[in-house]
């Protein structure tokens, strides 16, 4: 895995490439590839692709297993200073949960949604929201139950102009899973969350950004260049700068406020004498002298 300004390669996965609101993916370095989701870094931005469009970008089990691997990697990438999140197709960025997946679980173990569905989806998107790198939701299309889920665990959020969004889960005779019900008021408030997730209805572009639920409207045909641009902006600043202000904004908001303070810390401690004092002291096997510096 690679990330080298100028240096670009691609792998074919069984002659399989993606394009994705104009940016054609196969001038990028594709570092992971999976007929249902892409990754791939140009330069130092990286992009995760939900490449299944004929399904609007329903998400399997398995996909949310290749989500997870690509942010794994990007966790251990420090050349990645900025992360895009896109849908294949011009109809969907992601409809959620694929239903007809589910329903087979559910069938055989009523339980088993909580265990197979509810857990990985939490583990996944939370995984996702704690990544080091900001994350931009490039949503051009539906953003539906699971799909907006995905877009809320990211840190920005820019939509196409005829995007919809929803939580029909109640239509269906379930709750929002993979952590909508607690992201979404934290957005937009809860009274507005509770509209959304209790009548199922879609709203529209507009009101999303009205609402707060999106940072920017653009033209279709302008959402990645735009995702791009503003991804080129945040890559320009010194990355981590950037990371430490991510984690102390998420850390204010309530989110991951234990790990924040205490890496944090830990940062600051490696870099007094002291902390630098004690790890020599434990490797030379002696003890070790504090001056408080």
């Amino acid at each position: 895995m690679t990330a080298d300004r100028g240096r670009m390669t691609a792998i074919s996965c069984g002659g399989l490439r993606a394009v994705v609101g104009g940016l054609d993916q196969s001038k990028e370095d594709e570092w992971m590839s999976d007929t249902h989701i892409l990754s791939a870094i140009q330069d130092n931005i990286a992009t995760i692709t939900l490449n299944r469009p004929e399904k609007l970008n329903a998400i399997t089990l398995a996909m949310l297993d290749q989500i997870e691997a690509a942010v794994a990697e990007l966790e251990k990438n420090r050349a990645v200073r900025v992360v895009i999140v896109a849908g294949a197709g011009d109809r969907a960025f992601s409809v959620g949960a694929d239903i007809q997946a589910w329903e087979q679980v559910i069938a055989e173990d009523p339980i088993a949604m909580w265990r197979a569905w509810n857990r990985p989806g939490h583990r996944v998107f939370d995984r996702l929201a704690r990544l080091q790198q900001p994350t931009i939701a490039a949503i051009n299309g539906f953003a539906f139950g699971g799909g907006l889920e995905l877009a809320l665990a990211c840190d920005l959020r820019i939509t196409a102009d005829h995007a919809e969004f929803a939580f029909p889960e109640t239509k269906i005779g379930t709750p929002p899973g993979w952590t909508g019900s607690q992201r979404l008021p934290a957005l937009i408030g809860v009274a507005r969350a509770k509209q959304m997730i209790l009548t199922g209805a879609r709203i529209q572009a507009d009101v999303a950004e009205r609402w707060g639920l999106v940072n920017e409207v653009v033209p279709r045909e302008h959402l990645m260049a735009r995702a791009q641009t503003l991804a080129q902006e945040i890559a320009a600043n010194a990355p981590l700068a950037v990371q430490f202000a991510k984690t102390i904004v998420d850390a204010g908001a309530g989110q991951g406020a234990q790990i924040a303070l205490e890496g944090l810390a830990a940062a600051l401690s490696a870099t007094t004498h002291d902390g630098k004092e004690g790890s020599a002291a434990f490797r030379e096997k002696r003890a070790a002298k504090f001056v408080g510096r």
